[in-house]
């Protein structure tokens, strides 16, 4: 049953449906797999087996009884420890909350359990996700598979060594500033960060909210859409919700069987790996991302060294990641400021600090920003730059100091290839593009006008099909952190 570990989440759900194998023969894999790798990369911290193979069992029961099921009827997955899970502790790497157990299911979750999943644990995250390391004082630091000395990158880094580790094929995650996308790149996976009210935002908390949004991290594309198919699709209570039905993720490319036949003829590329000088990176990472003009060039597309003003982007960015974190988090600054890490007090009490003078020239740029946006895709299908200015660091690091001699000023500074792309408010996708001399992996960020959700994965999809740069695994040894330097 090994082989199981890297099927994709859409060959592993089509097995489970023919009954070729079981929901708990599934389970059985990953949660081997979880007690193989697990004391190595640190990626799932919460685990219910007992709970897991009961699902499964009723699965099976089901399948067997020839019930109607969903299309991910049987597959096992484990969850991003942001994502509440009914019954199951959701702890945002805090220990504030390291024993809160919510009694519902957050939108992403139910919606992925309708369809079948199994959910088995959770993983790792950042405490209260705030950066892109993953690690905190009640579970630890997850390391990337590629390298045990290295970072999984975050939030969702969890995810990210889980899917490279060979846990499981796909899983869920959330991105405000690179979140899916940064630990995409650096475990050699995808990450997808969807147009706001793809997966909609819902009560409890701002059905409002626009930078923060949920999506999926998988070793394929087409794992991607196909997580997509069953979690997006317009919500009662959520006003900002897309009105698109999931199924228009369903493209015949993506489905199985379909020959790979990769195509961009005539695609629209405004191609610039540091944004025309405005992001420091690593020269590997450079001459990584660079390379790919060539790949899409042969795929047909009309590759431009062309690029939207992104001036405004920072202070969009800055301001309105501030007053969420007031919005998310400033009812503990009072009582719980020692049991916080720094950067997010400090987040927070930038939030507070804010005039409505700076809220209001915010929200001005965030104007500029849109009429900007609106304007470059007019002419050009995608942008594409790079993903993470770096590659995988040290994990006694908290973030990157500085990229190729230019200082960085604050934990969120390394990840402005992420964050400014966040302000625009579109649709962006990482894909793998690489490998560095020492064997880490490098990404490449594919960005498109917002609500052009589809027509992106439908390019990531070609490019990945091109280069076939995720067939490489890691070899994890059988070690754990206490013997990693």
């Amino acid at each position: 049953m090994d082989d199981l570990r890297w099927l994709s989440t859409r060959e592993l759900a089509a097995r489970i449906a023919a009954k070729e194998i079981s929901a708990r023969e599934a389970l059985t894999v990953q949660l081997r797999r979880i007690d193989e790798v697990n004391p190595a990369i640190n990626a799932v911290v919460t685990r219910d087996d007992d709970r897991a193979m009961a699902e499964a069992t009723a699965a099976d029961e089901a399948l067997a009884a020839g019930e109607e099921v969903g299309v991910l009827h049987g597959v096992p997955m484990t969850h991003k420890d942001t994502h509440d899970t009914a019954g199951m502790r959701t702890t945002w790497g805090s220990p504030i909350m390291a024993d809160r157990v919510p009694e519902a299911d957050s939108l992403i979750i139910a919606r992925l359990r309708r369809a079948g999943v199994i959910t088995s644990g959770k993983t790792n995250v950042p405490e209260f996700a705030a950066g892109s390391h993953t690690f905190n004082p009640v579970f630890g630091t997850t390391r990337n598979p590629y390298d045990l000395t290295k970072s999984a990158s975050g939030s969702s880094g969890g995810v990210g060594a889980a899917l490279a580790a060979g846990i499981q094929a796909s899983g869920d995650g959330s991105d405000m500033g690179g979140s899916l996308r940064s630990p995409g790149s650096f475990n050699n996976v995808v990450g997808f960060r969807p147009s706001n009210g793809r997966i909609p935002h819902t009560r409890p908390g701002n059905p409002f909210a626009w930078l923060a949004q949920s999506g999926f991290m998988a070793r394929t594309v087409s794992d991607v859409a196909l997580l997509m198919s069953v979690a997006s699709g317009p919500e009662p209570g959520a006003p900002a919700s897309l009105p698109d039905p999931g199924s228009v993720f369903d493209l015949p490319e993506f489905r199985l069987g379909a020959e790979a036949d990769p195509q961009l003829t005539g695609v629209r590329i405004g191609f610039s790996p540091d944004l025309g000088g405005l992001l420091p990176l690593d020269p590997e990472v450079r001459e990584i991302v660079s390379g790919t003009a060539a790949v899409l060039s042969g795929l047909g597309a009309r590759v431009a060294d062309t690029i939207p003003d992104l001036s405004d982007a920072d202070e969009v960015f800055t301001v309105r990641r501030a007053l969420d974190f007031v919005g998310f988090w400033g009812s503990l600054l009072e009582t719980e400021r020692d049991r916080m890490k720094d950067s997010v007090v400090w987040n927070i009490e930038q939030g507070l600090r804010l005039t409505g003078a700076e809220v209001a020239s915010a929200e001005t740029a965030r104007a500029r920003l849109s009429a900007e946006v609106e304007g470059f895709f007019a002419d050009h299908d995608v942008l594409v730059l790079t993903t993470c200015q770096v590659l995988p660091f040290d994990t006694g690091l908290e973030y990157p100091t500085e990229i190729d001699g230019v200082a960085m000023e604050s934990y969120l500074d390394w990840m402005r290839a992420l964050c400014l792309i966040s302000a625009t408010g579109c649709p962006a996708i990482s894909v793998p593009a690489g490998f560095s001399d020492s064997g880490l992996p490098v990404g490449v960020q594919f960005v498109a006008q917002p609500g052009d959700d589809v027509r992106l994965l439908s390019i990531a999809h070609a490019f990945e099909q091109a280069t076939r740069v995720s067939a490489r695994h890691p070899e994890i040894p059988a070690a754990g952190p206490q013997d990693l330097s």
